[in-house]
């Protein structure tokens, strides 16, 4: 049994490597590629039945992924669009539980409206990995990405507790809005602090115990799950917890983190999130086929009808909400500046459900308190499925097509800004070493090549500034120069190492020099 399900987690590993290089091809968002191969694996006859179990999603796939995103989100950036970021985390997600389940309970048949709000609340939240992969190859403004970045970390939490209300509200047959306004600021409010809380504790471990790499990359991995269950413990908000500890320990990174332990630690989380996303999105897709075996109080294409209703109503409550939220302060008041109104609808178009809403959704419990069958399970279930894989690939895969035709202007931060950055650095370490080592560097020769060093550094990236007209060409021109001087030198460096000139270690610390040169020439 053990080797058959390691087999199983194998080959999913495999398969989507394989998709994911597939995907670049293609250029198709990896997640969208994966859900699909996933649905078509499902139908292959004597396929494993893979069930996704919805603690394995909350306890082990959810907390590395929210604080991989939380780790790479700008501080500044968040604060400063708070205003936008809320209004989607919260009131967006409000807004669209509340309509959902309104809707829902006008649609279909012994619907009921709390069963109306428990839908609501596992398919109000977008999932923005989804969004950031199609992003990666479009040219789309940063602040879009911020916001929707910043979205998805706040709009699973209040998701969620929209979810939790509802389930109550389902068991126990009534429903108090005070007492659930209360219990909700205090579900986000000590989630908040026991995430800053455990942050923290972390952040005054690597700051003053003596650290090694493998152990900051190991309290790195294990920070995530220490603040969702502590927070889940004591019956607050998991994911604000390990947002808001995994927003203070990326501000605080420069203070804590020596270079190799952030080249460590970068390496191990890329690979990681990149593994996570990839097969909780193909296990989407794996789980149809169970789906639609557990519904039998109403007709498939009854199913499908209210599904797609519900997908193209959260759509247009997106849309409608975002442009809302964008414009209506501008007749408030005149000092706020117009909107592009491209860029309010990439964020309004960006709204693609993915793991989260279908973790909700299998974390329904089977039977009530009395033993009774859950009411209408297998539908909530299909209908979220649906509206997964309708958003995924109706918005996922027009997005790129819709990003051409209106030729959004995005400002790009071209090569003055790096040279202005290479040229007030090197000013400051010349500036130093004429204020703490100026006879060292008279009289040392060592030290004066340094100086001489940083001053060619310097003198070249200021002539670089002023001819920015002639940038872009000899820019380029520069770095094919660049990449051919590398070749050669890794060339040599397999000259040396096949002649057993020097230790293996010594060649591949020179090896590591050379690709971290070549990846800071390349992404420049």
């Amino acid at each position: 049994m053990l080797e058959a399900n390691l087999l199983i987690i194998l080959s999913l590993l495999f398969v989507t490597s394989m998709l994911a290089l597939l995907s670049q091809r293609l250029k198709i968002s990896y997640p969208i590629l994966l859900v699909l191969a996933g649905l078509l694996i499902s139908f292959i006859p004597k396929a494993p039945v893979i069930k996704m179990d919805p603690d394995i999603i909350f306890i082990i796939f959810l907390p590395p992924l929210l604080y991989a995103s939380a780790w790479n989100t700008s501080w500044g950036d968040f604060w400063r669009l708070r205003r936008p970021i809320g209004l989607l985390s919260f009131g967006l997600v409000i807004l669209t539980a509340t309509a959902v389940a309104f809707f829902s309970h006008w649609l279909i048949p012994d619907f009921s409206l709390a069963l109306g709000f428990l839908l609501g609340g596992i398919i109000s939240p977008p999932d923005a990995v989804a969004a950031a992969s199609v992003f990666q190859s479009l040219k789309v403004p940063k602040q879009v990405v911020s916001i929707l970045e910043g979205e998805s970390l706040v709009n699973d939490a209040s998701s969620l507790i929209v979810f939790r209300f509802a389930l109550a509200a389902i068991f126990t047959g009534q429903f108090v809005f005070s007492e659930a306004v209360g219990s909700f600021f205090t579900v986000v409010i000590f989630g908040v602090l026991i995430g800053l809380a455990i942050a923290h504790i972390v952040y005054a471990i690597h700051r003053f115990l003596p650290t090694t790499p493998s152990i900051d990359t190991a309290l790195t991995l294990i920070s995530p799950y220490l603040m969702y269950l502590t927070a889940e413990h004591f019956h607050c908000s998991g994911v604000l917890a390990v947002v808001s500890g995994g927003l203070f320990l990326s501000f605080r990174s420069s203070d804590i983190f020596s270079y190799n332990s952030r080249l460590q630690a970068n390496t191990v989380w890329n690979v990681l999130a990149y593994l996570l996303n990839g097969i909780v999105f193909i296990l989407i897709g794996l789980q149809l086929p169970d789906i639609i075996q557990g519904i039998g109080e109403y007709s498939l294409k009854d199913c499908i009808f209210f599904a797609v209703a519900i997908s193209l109503l959260t759509i247009v409550i997106r849309i409608l909400w975002v442009f809302m939220a964008a414009y209506l302060p501008i007749l408030r008041s005149k000092t706020i500046g117009r909107p592009d109104w491209k860029s309010v609808f990439i964020v309004g178009w960006s709204g693609m459900r993915g793991v989260v809403s279908l973790a909700s959704a299998l974390a329904v419990p089977l039977t009530l308190v009395d033993g009774s069958a859950f009411p209408q399970r297998s539908l909530v279930l299909f209908i979220t499925f649906v509206v997964i894989l309708v958003t995924l690939i109706l918005q996922g895969l027009s997005l790129p097509v819709i990003l051409r035709f209106m030729k959004l202007e995005v400002e790009e931060e071209g090569p003055e800004q790096e040279q202005e950055i290479t040229h007030r650095l090197a000013e400051a370490v010349i500036a130093h070493l004429d204020t703490h080592c100026q006879q060292e560097v008279m009289e040392n020769p060592v030290f004066r090549r340094t100086r001489e060093r940083f001053e060619r550094i310097a003198e070249a990236a200021g002539n670089g500034l002023m001819s920015a007209d002639a940038t872009p060409a000899l820019m380029k021109t520069h770095q094919e120069m660049l990449l051919e001087i590398i070749a050669v030198r890794r060339a040599e460096l397999k000259h040396m190492h096949r002649r057993q000139e020097f230790t293996v270690e010594l060649i591949r610390a020179k090896e590591r020099e050379l690709d971290m040169e070549e990846a800071s020439i390349r992404e420049s």
